[in-house]
């Protein structure tokens, strides 16, 4: 029996295929470090793409803003340049604004962490009164703040010690994280001021090594996560610092200590969906029970009238359905992410998932109707 030349180059490459796992089979341990190397030398541009996604959410929305032509060439640089302020702009509020709150609250829980555990301690001896085991056990317990701090101090040095030992591997640490992040933002810088001409010359890439049907779908699933993430992204952050904004504006109506601090706290943990804001409710819950339980418990009602508020009136309209992902499939998409790869990976599954879910739904569909087409035509009458 004679083989076609289509099945002859099938078997060659299955013959190849099948070699190729033998070998890597084998060599698995090298063929691991080989490619923990190669990520390694691909990082700096994998850090510069993710980058570029990040900052081209808000330089798109400022070219649309910015009173200049579109065939203009000093709209790209220009709305490049504002969107690069407008996020570091955010990091350095954050971080010199929040951080002396930070450190003020810590101070202060330094001194009211004793006060509060006695006081919670007599209320426990007075709950428990009347069983003179449990009294005697809590009323045996003691806490010697010195000693523990000078344990923490000791083991900071120990530390200090240990870091100052290898100093020389902590710098060159340091520099390669200094020198991967630069590559990585001029990477990004590159790809957001050419990304027409990228665009253009990997669809011609494509068109000249695959078939125009699988170049055409592979195009149209890019595209689909693009709008997906980008949509996603934006949404999210908008509604964050709206919830933020509406906690601290609350919190100092109602004179409640920490305002500032918590907005931003559940600004941040609100990018986490469905339980980014219990985690900042929480902590915020914490740091007023150490001052005085009344106002965590005010707190706690306006959390959750403010949680329905945003829930059913601003997250609608904001997020909307950009991610188009049922309730029941984000939460396996935030635990999933969550369990591999931390709050990236929360943030990173719900947009992966709706990406998923709309390929899926639209090729069960599509196979749908073509099974309705056969089955009516088996039903006509020749």
């Amino acid at each position: 029996m004679e083989l076609s030349e289509a099945t002859i180059k099938k078997i060659r490459w299955l013959i190849v295929f099948a070699v190729a796992a033998v070998v890597i089979g084998f060599n698995y341990r090298s063929v691991f470090g080989y490619v923990v190397k190669i990520f390694g030398f691909i990082t700096p541009f994998l850090l510069g793409g993710v980058m570029a996604f990040i900052i081209n959410v808000p330089m798109q929305r400022i070219e649309t803003l910015l009173p200049l032509k579109r065939d203009s060439k000093l709209l790209r640089p220009l709305s490049l340049c504002i969107s690069i302020i407008f996020v570091v702009g955010v990091v350095v509020l954050v971080t010199f604004v929040v951080m002396p709150q930070v450190i003020d609250t810590l101070l202060s829980l330094q001194n009211s962490m004793p006060a509060f555990l006695t006081g919670v301690k007599t209320e426990a001896e007075k709950l428990f009164a009347q069983f003179p085991e449990v009294a005697d056990y809590i009323n045996s317990i003691e806490i010697d703040w010195k000693s523990f701090l000078n344990r923490v101090v000791e083991f900071l040095s120990n530390g200090a010690g240990t870091v100052l030992s290898s100093t020389l591997s902590a710098a060159m640490s340091i520099i390669s994280g200094v020198t991967t992040f630069v590559i990585g933002f001029v990477f990004a810088v590159y790809i957001l001021l050419q990304k027409e001409t990228l665009s253009r010359q990997f669809k011609t890439v494509m068109r000249a090594y695959l078939p125009d049907a699988v170049t055409t779908r592979t195009l149209e699933i890019l595209d689909l996560v693009h709008t997906t993430f980008a949509n996603f992204f934006a949404g999210q952050c908008l509604e964050a610092v709206i919830l933020g904004s509406m906690f601290f504006v609350t919190l100092s109506i109602f004179k409640l200590p920490y305002a500032l601090l918590i907005g931003v706290l559940i600004a941040f943990t609100a990018l986490i969906p469905m339980f980014g804001a219990f985690i900042g409710c929480a902590i915020g819950a914490f740091l007023m029970l150490m001052v005085q339980p009344l106002q965590a418990l005010i707190f706690l009602i306006i959390f959750f009238v403010l949680q329905q508020i945003e829930g059913n009136l601003i997250y609608p309209h904001v997020v909307g359905n950009s991610v188009g992902l049922p309730s029941m499939w984000v939460l396996v998409a935030v635990t999933l992410g969550g369990s591999t790869m931390g709050v990236v990976g929360m943030l990173i599954f719900i947009p992966l998932s709706s990406v998923l879910y709309t390929l899926l739904r639209e090729a069960v569909n599509v196979r749908l109707k073509k099974e309705k087409a056969v089955k009516s035509k088996k039903t006509l009458i020749p």
